[in-house]
């Protein structure tokens, strides 16, 4: 039987109608009864729209979102968020601008939709835009422009005002181009008088391998992949995958199986190949109302490739981790398919649904907008080592892409020869970072010397102009290392038509990774040992021919479509932008101060978390495709870990500007969150079923997405924690909320924590303090997620400080002294009467940890 959605729709636009006056009218009460408090004046909330809102069944309230405008235009991000019960406003956190007429300049613009365009172009350094139609018009102010030879998808255009740091609103046209190479989406607001870029967001959240200066730096190590796993071919009724099924994070962690019909039949009521609500799949591939993933290679952006299940969905294909990806594609599709549906299911239970802006092709119920299922691009080749999400508003397609990782090790034996006789043989080497991996399929081709004119130097460096670059078109080229940067030598022989390189060292030892900014090179190089090298540089020179060939014989590129921490990563920040702010907004996690990162890292491991697993063990993120052990730290500067031994961070932490942003800053939100759940575990005990279990990591699920929907626009810290704590006052009554200060208090974001302008990376304040008893009684806890009341003084210190435990004694306590990167300063073991002597430390802030018995104690030192 067919839904009848556009019944459905019907019923949901007049219901909303009906609805969204008396709404309005309770949210500007709420907001009057306050204005004296305030600078917002009665003028400012006169026009107030419902930009989206949705019921929340956990928190029994309906989340309303405002958009506050002038004389009908939307002020830019200036939101409300209101949670309404029974007629009243039980939770609300706004950003409203205030002085609207005083600070509007300009009432009408001067450039058309089409000529800010055209500027925006201009100023992002790309082609103009050719032949730019108007799709649809719903006012001369709101229009939907053609792609124009410049975007993957039609480009939204609307006035809006835009605010400046000094608090005056420009008159602008907000747009959004999806750069045709896929790698930025940008969101822009374009000053409808000027033509300038007054604020460009990236709606295409990438998360790079960090290379923060604060990260604990493992060695890679190498692992061996079980290789033909699950090949035979088994008929099996309705759906089935061969994949990693959650909870496995990896192939490191796990085994891939056959799952059979593993949709939610009440999220995925037609299973995941359905796109019309009607019984019967509608594909056969790798598609369906939730997602489609395909591969990317060309990085073209197109929907390519999708491996078929034929009629009986059987998607179960041959998996060789010991071979190069492009030889396990379908099963890489398929594992991408399978968890992009997984998430898609699991957080519908959590409330991230059709009403709240989930990512459904059809929504069946009606409410919320379809037209968005998730484009999930397999082996992208935009790059290599990171992977990346873009969120649109409700209605507008997301792009998942997944990319390769490099492996670690040389590769083995990448040059063959085959002549003269006395050089046959494999040879190792070291291919550069720059420029194409090497293929497996051979490079074969007569060798060459490249000559350059330089006599000042070695004439076999390429530092030079080259003398002879006729002879070397549809060559293998030899040039020595030298003086002059790498790249520069290769782009000289790619010039000159040369097919590969291959540099000498010119020092003994192994080769080295050769390093440099690829400016356009397309032809592989690899490094040879001085030894090597030599060899066949002495034959060249006796005019011998030299034959030979390059080749990828491994270890091959790591596939992320298989690092299933980072699929749910990057689906997470589909959440997080959807439900911060309501689904009609995207540009709500911009500011400095937000947290991405962190909810899509704890998305992650919420979703790979097993029976057996400990609070205190060490998680890596990404340890698989940055090939780690699972003992590994991955991409993130600590472990995740309750024990502060293993993971000091504290909100302090994210004033430090060695810390990345957004994924330092992230690292650190996900550390407090990842506490909350083994705090609620230990409460309430683990349950397996992260569907609708009941356990502690169950309750941590609920509470954190029902955080996102009620926290501010351009959230902080603080904003978010206070946003949690409400959640479980209006879901659980209050039952947790001494646990959840505790919690939060001990990575330094208590009750007197100051979170500043979240638009500033510095003014971050941290305080390891509980509520006072005159707002919240919560008595002290010995137990592990609790506080014996520990302290340090004097604080600023100078040559010496002393511990302070209510109810113990930290005499001959071991002390370790870390620096805000990190890295462990000074140990010390504190005397009988608990004082440590720190006249060797310079001045500066510190982070100290106490561990007395089965204890750790933390906080932060400032020595004069």
């Amino acid at each position: 039987m067919k839904l009848k959605l556009p019944f459905f729709l019907f019923l949901s636009i007049i219901f909303f109608q009906l609805n969204a006056q008396s709404e309005i009218d309770i949210i500007k009460a709420y907001l009057e009864q306050g204005i004296s408090k305030n600078l917002i004046s009665t003028d400012d909330l006169a026009d107030l729209d419902i930009s989206s809102q949705h019921f929340s069944k956990s928190t029994n309230v309906e989340h309303v979102y405002v958009q506050q405008t002038y004389q009908g235009i939307p002020i830019f991000n200036a939101l409300g968020n209101f949670a309404l019960q029974g007629g009243k406003v039980k939770f609300a956190t706004y950003n409203f601008t205030f002085n609207l007429k005083t600070n509007i300049s300009n009432k009408k613009p001067s450039l058309s939709p089409q000529e800010a365009l055209i500027a925006a172009t201009t100023q992002l350094g790309i082609q103009k835009p050719n032949k730019i139609n108007v799709l649809k018009s719903n006012s001369k102010e709101d229009l939907l422009l053609s792609k124009s030879g410049i975007s993957i998808d039609e480009i939204p255009v609307k006035l809006v005002y835009q605010k400046s740091k000094e608090g005056f609103l420009s008159l602008a046209w907000d747009m959004s181009i999806h750069m045709v190479d896929g790698s930025h989406w940008w969101s822009l607001r374009v000053d409808a008088i000027n033509g300038r870029i007054l604020e460009k967001n990236d709606w295409m959240v990438s998360c790079d391998f960090d290379h923060s200066s604060i990260a604990d730096k493992k060695l890679r190590t190498s692992f061996t992949h079980n290789a033909f796993q699950n090949l035979t071919s088994t008929f099996m009724l309705g759906s089935s995958y061969n994949v990693f099924p959650y909870p496995v994070e990896s192939p490191n962690h796990g085994l891939r199986e056959i799952v059979s019909n593993p949709e939610d039949l009440l999220f995925s009521p037609f299973g995941w190949h359905d796109t019309d609500g009607v019984e019967g799949a509608e594909y056969t591939i790798t598609r369906g109302n939730n997602v489609h993933a395909y591969e990317d290679i060309a990085n073209e952006n197109i929907e390519g490739y999708s491996p078929d299940g034929g009629e009986s969905l059987n998607f179960n294909f041959p998996l060789d981790l010991n071979r190069q990806p492009q030889f396990n594609q379908a099963a890489a599709i398929t594992n991408l398919f399978y968890w992009n549906n997984i998430v898609h299911d699991m957080w519908a239970n959590y409330g991230f649904d059709e009403s709240s802006g989930n990512f459904q092709q059809t929504n069946y119920n009606g409410r919320g907008l379809g037209n968005d299922y998730v484009r999930a691009e397999a082996q992208d080749g935009d790059g290599l080592n990171n992977a990346n999400f873009a969120t649109p508003p409700d209605g507008s397609r997301p792009r998942m892409q997944m990319f390769l990782w490099s492996p670690s090790g040389p590769l083995i034996e990448p040059l063959s020869i085959t002549d003269p006789s006395n050089l046959a043989g494999g040879y190792n080497g070291v291919a550069a970072a720059f420029g194409p991996s090497l293929s497996s399929r051979p490079v074969s081709r007569e060798f060459a010397l490249a000559l350059d004119e330089d006599s000042s130097s070695d004439p076999l460096d390429a530092c030079g102009e080259l003398l002879n670059a006729t002879v070397l078109n549809r060559k293998i080229v030899i040039i020595r290392r030298g003086e002059c940067a790498f790249a520069s030598k290769i782009e000289k022989a790619q010039a000159a038509g040369a097919s590969a390189v291959i540099m000498v060292n010119n020092v003994a030892g192994e080769p080295i990774i050769m390093g440099g900014d690829d400016t356009g090179i397309t032809i592989p190089s690899i490094m040879l040992s001085q030894a090597d090298g030599e060899m066949i540089i002495q034959a060249l020179q006796n005019d011998e021919v030299v034959l030979g060939s390059l080749a990828n014989n491994g270890p091959y590129e790591v596939d992320g479509d298989f690092d299933n921490g980072i699929i749910a990563h990057e689906y997470g920040h589909g959440i997080s932008n959807r439900l911060t702010g309501g689904a009609s907004e995207a540009d709500c996690l911009t500011n400095a101060e937000q947290m991405g990162e962190g909810w899509s890292d704890w998305l992650g491991l919420m979703m790979t978390i097993s029976d057996g697993d400990i609070a205190t063990e060490g998680r890596g993120i990404g340890t698989f495709a940055t090939s780690q052990s699972i003992e590994g730290v991955g991409i993130r500067p600590f472990r995740y870990s309750t024990s502060t031994d293993i993971n000091p961070a504290t909100y302090g932490l994210t004033n430090n500007l060695d810390l990345s942003q957004p994924h330092g800053i992230g690292f650190v939100w996900a550390s407090m969150l990842w506490d909350l759940n083994w705090a609620l575990i230990e409460r309430y005990g683990f349950d397996s079923n992260l569907y609708t279990g009941t356990g502690g990591n169950n309750i941590n699920m609920q509470l954190v997405i029902d955080g996102m929907k009620l926290q501010a626009c351009s959230p902080g810290f603080i904003d978010a924690r206070d946003a949690i704590l409400e959640a479980d006052l209006l879901a659980n009554g209050g039952a947790n909320q001494c646990l959840i200060w505790e919690v939060f208090a001990k990575r330094g974001l208590g009750w007197s924590a100051k979170q500043g302008d979240t638009d500033n990376r510095e003014d971050q304040e941290e305080a390891f303090d509980l509520p006072p008893s005159g707002v919240l009684n919560c008595s002290l806890s010995n137990e592990s997620f609790g506080f014996d009341s520990f302290g340090i003084y004097p604080n600023p210190a100078q040559e010496s400080f002393s511990l302070s435990l209510t109810n113990g004694n930290l005499a001959n306590a071991q002390v370790d002294i870390y620096d805000m990167t990190g890295k462990l300063i000074l140990s010390k073991t504190s005397d009988n009467n608990q004082k440590v002597d720190i006249q060797t430390l310079n001045s500066g802030v510190f982070i100290i940890m106490v561990e007395s018995g089965s204890k750790t104690y933390t906080k932060k030192l400032i020595v004069q």
